[in-house]
């Protein structure tokens, strides 16, 4: 199915589904209450976090389909598609929670200054977070304390609250990022190994010479994973960016490539992928402490 819609306002969300608009910006909808909507894919301008309680097969983000295991939590930001892959009469109930904002709605809050720092909006839809019955518990406490300030009113207060009470979810659900890092570090050890091996593949082949040094979208999309899951991921595991483990493996291996003395270091920076020598000196006597031609008169 190709068709994709653009989802523009919570109230169009909201009206799809039949629930009432408390708010034309914000609402938090319990999906069990919906009517079944048609089966479309949707392109939107709107933050839209899904709480599945239910396997929900046929789903789609972005080009990826998911078959959601129970207790996921899904992030989609405003230039992002999702929806379900099916044609376009058969009907879908939906199932779980939904939290809904316009981005309008945070403008010139705190929160609006660090949606940035949210990285799992970023993140393709294999690295969902799936939480625990104690986090579903945190998750609801959120979504049911906007849903309250929604129903009582809106007062000079509301918008604070709200906004706030979004902030408290994010920053709840980074810790749970963190605990399902840790969860998964049988096959975070896989995915370092990969990227060991990929790391070396890629100095020894001719690639820095055509394609300058690797950049972290590069391994990232190598390994099946999303540039700011990979570089999370990276981060958790080493204590390092994924920039600066790729810089000091250029420095480590440039430093076996410094004692051949037939080569000039000029020659030696443009193998490592470096187009201008001089960035490749500074690099490593920030890195090192000395020149790399120091360092090779030193040994």
């Amino acid at each position: 199915m190709d068709k994709i819609e653009k989802l523009t306002s919570v109230t169009q969300f909201n009206s799809r589904r039949g629930q009432d608009t408390l708010h034309p910006l914000v609402n938090v909808l319990d999906q069990s209450k919906s009517i079944p909507i048609k089966a479309y894919r949707q392109l939107s301008e709107i933050y839209v976090i899904f709480l599945k309680d239910l396997r929900c097969e046929d789903f789609q983000y972005g080009r990826n389909q998911y078959d959601y295991q129970e207790e996921t939590l899904l992030f989609i930001a405003p230039g992002q598609v999702f929806g379900f892959d099916l044609p376009g009469d058969v009907l879908v109930q939906p199932s779980g929670w939904a939290l809904i904002f316009h981005p309008d709605f945070i403008k010139g809050t705190s929160l609006g200054r660090k949606m940035d720092e949210y990285g799992f909006f970023s993140y393709d839809v294999k690295e969902a977070l799936h939480i625990s019955k104690r986090e579903r518990e945190i998750v609801l406490e959120c979504f049911k304390k906007i849903k309250e300030e929604l129903e009582r009113g809106i007062d000079k207060h509301s918008k604070n609250l709200i906004v706030s009470n979004i902030e408290l979810f994010f920053n709840y659900c980074i810790r749970f990022y963190d605990r399902q890092f840790i969860t998964r570090e049988h096959i975070n050890r896989d995915v370092l190994t990969s990227f060991e091996n990929l790391l070396k593949e890629y100095f020894e082949s001719g690639l820095p010479q055509t394609n300058g040094l690797p950049t972290v979208a590069y391994f990232a999309e190598k390994l099946n994973l999303s540039a700011n899951y990979f570089g999370d991921l990276l981060k958790k595991e080493t204590g390092k960016s994924a920039l600066d483990y790729i810089q000091a493996k250029v420095i480590d291996l440039a430093k076996e490539r410094i004692f051949d003395r037939s080569k000039s270091i000029s020659e030696i920076a443009y193998e490592m992928g470096y187009k201008y020598p001089q960035h490749f000196t500074r690099l490593f006597k920030q890195r090192v402490g000395l020149s790399p031609l120091e360092y090779r008169l030193a040994n």
